[in-house]
C-alpha cells in the first residue's frame, strides 16, 4: 500500500506563532519567581548549598566499589594495583562524602537557627570516621551474602547475588545509611534508603537496627520501619511489612522517637505478605510467620503462626 509521506499543511506551525508564545515566557518566569516568596510553598533559594541527591547517589556507587572491590569498579583491580585503586577510591569518596555531610549540617544550622557547628571540619571528620568503619560494614555484608546463597537454591554463585539481587543492594545501602544515621547526620541517610526504595521496591528506614546474616528474598514491597529491631539470621520475603499501627491525625510529633515498630528475634522466618505492627510486638526466636498473616501482638519463641487453609470454590 502506498502512503503519501508529504506532511500536511495543517500539521505545520508557523515559526512566528512559536515566537509569539516564547515572548510570553518572561511573564511566566516572573510569576514563578514571585511565587517563590510565598512562605506556604517549599523551596531552597539560598547562597548556602543544600545536599545534592545526584551526589548522594554517586556516593552510594563509590561505597559499593569499596565494599565489594572488583565488582563495581570501572577499571580492573588485581593484586598489583589494589593498593592504588583502593587508595584512590577512598580519597574520592572522602572528598565527596565530606562535602555532602558539610552541606547537610550547614543546611540544618541555617534552616533551624542552630549555633555554629563548624560544619566543614566536622563534615570531613565524620566522613573519615565513616570510612574507618568500612571493614566492619564489609564483614556484615559478607554474612548477608553468605546467608542469601545458603538459603536460595536458585543462586548459582555469590557473584550472581552481589551483582544482581535487589535484596543485597537494598541491604548494602541500608548498612551505609544506618552508619550515617547513628552519627546523626541529617538528610543523607534518608536520601540513600529512599533511593534504594525507588530502584528495588524495598523500603528500609536507616534507623532500623538489623543484625547479621539478614536475607530479603525477592524483596518487592518490603517495608521496615524506623524503630524496627531485627536480630541475627532473619529471613523475610516479598511484601512483608514491619510497621507501626495507623496514627491519629497530628500525632507525628507526639510519637516521634518512640518505639513504634516490632522486634524480630534471631532465626525468624517471615513469609510473603505478612504484616507485623506495633512497638510492643515481639516475634520470638526461631518462630515462623506464615504468608499473609496479620499480627499486632507478640509471639513466643519456637512458634509457627499460619492462616488456616482457605476454602476454594470452583464454578
Amino acid at each position: 500500500m502506498d502512503y503519501d509521506t508529504k506532511p500536511s499543511d495543517s500539521c505545520k506551525i508557523d515559526a512566528a506563532t512559536i515566537n509569539n508564545y516564547r515572548e510570553r515566557l518572561p511573564e511566566v518566569a516572573d510569576k514563578i519567581i514571585a511565587n517563590c516568596d510565598d512562605s506556604a510553598c517549599y523551596m531552597h533559594i539560598n547562597y548556602e548549598p543544600i545536599p545534592s541527591k545526584a551526589s548522594v547517589i554517586e556516593i552510594i556507587e563509590r561505597f559499593r566499589q569499596i565494599l565489594f572491590p572488583g565488582y563495581f569498579n570501572r577499571e580492573r583491580i588485581d593484586p598489583v594495583n589494589l593498593r592504588y585503586a583502593m587508595g584512590q577510591a577512598a580519597a574520592e569518596l572522602f572528598d565527596k562524602l565530606g562535602e555532602q555531610i558539610s552541606h547537610a549540617i550547614r543546611h540544618d544550622c541555617f534552616r533551624y537557627n542552630q549555633p555554629c557547628s563548624e560544619c566543614e571540619e566536622n563534615g570531613h571528620l565524620l566522613a573519615l570516621d565513616i570510612l574507618r568503619a568500612v571493614p566492619s560494614i564489609r564483614e556484615m555484608l559478607a554474612t548477608d551474602v553468605t546467608a542469601t546463597y545458603e538459603g536460595d537454591p536458585a543462586a548459582k554463585s555469590h557473584d550472581e547475588i552481589i551483582f544482581s539481587y535487589p535484596g543485597i543492594l537494598a541491604i548494602t545501602i541500608y548498612r551505609v545509611a544506618h552508619l550515617l544515621y547513628k552519627h546523626e547526620i541529617p538528610l543523607l541517610p534518608r536520601i540513600m534508603t529512599e533511593y534504594a526504595h525507588s530502584i528495588t521496591g524495598i523500603d528500609i528506614h536507616p534507623g532500623a537496627q538489623i543484625g547479621e546474616r539478614f536475607v530479603i528474598d525477592h524483596g518487592t514491597g518490603v517495608v521496615i520501619g524506623e524503630t524496627t529491631v531485627i536480630g541475627n539470621n532473619v529471613r523475610i520475603y516479598q511484601g512483608v511489612t514491619l510497621g507501626a499501627p495507623s496514627l491519629p491525625p497530628n500525632s507525628g510529633e507526639e510519637l516521634r522517637g518512640q518505639k513504634r515498630h516490632p522486634t524480630i528475634e534471631d532465626d525468624v522466618i517471615i513469609y510473603s505478605g505478612a504484616t507485623i505492627l506495633g512497638g510492643d510486638t515481639v516475634i520470638g526466636a526461631r518462630s515462623v510467620v506464615g504468608g499473609n498473616v496479620w499480627l499486632t501482638r507478640s509471639v513466643a519463641p519456637d512458634t509457627s503462626v499460619i492462616l488456616e487453609s482457605p476454602k476454594l470454590v470452583y464454578k
